[in-house]
């Protein structure tokens, strides 16, 4: 190594990304690289997954508990009415 003159010894590849809020930087040596890569892919299609699951279960979850009700005189309940009457029901 040349001290006057340091050069890299690259190419270096690094992962960073956020955990509990707080930032994290790894270096990835060059033979781990394509795994990482494909965990990278598996975690990214589980994730698109788990959005897909939390909006389908919001969208049940509103036609659920928020979607009005026709009452005895055929006139719709506001959805807080409905959602009173769910929460105070045992």
């Amino acid at each position: 190594m040349d001290i006057s003159n340091p050069q890299r010894h690259g190419p270096y590849c690094k992962l960073a990304y956020v955990y509990r809020g707080k930032q994290v930087c790894r270096f990835v040596r060059a033979k781990c690289v394509t795994q990482l890569k494909q965990r990278l892919a598996v975690y990214k299609l589980f994730r698109s997954l788990m959005d897909q699951w939390i909006e389908l279960s919001i969208q049940q979850g509103t036609s659920e508990f928020f979607s009005p009700e026709p009452n005895e005189t055929g006139k719709h309940k506001s959805p807080s009415h409905h959602l009173r009457n769910m929460l105070t029901r045992e």
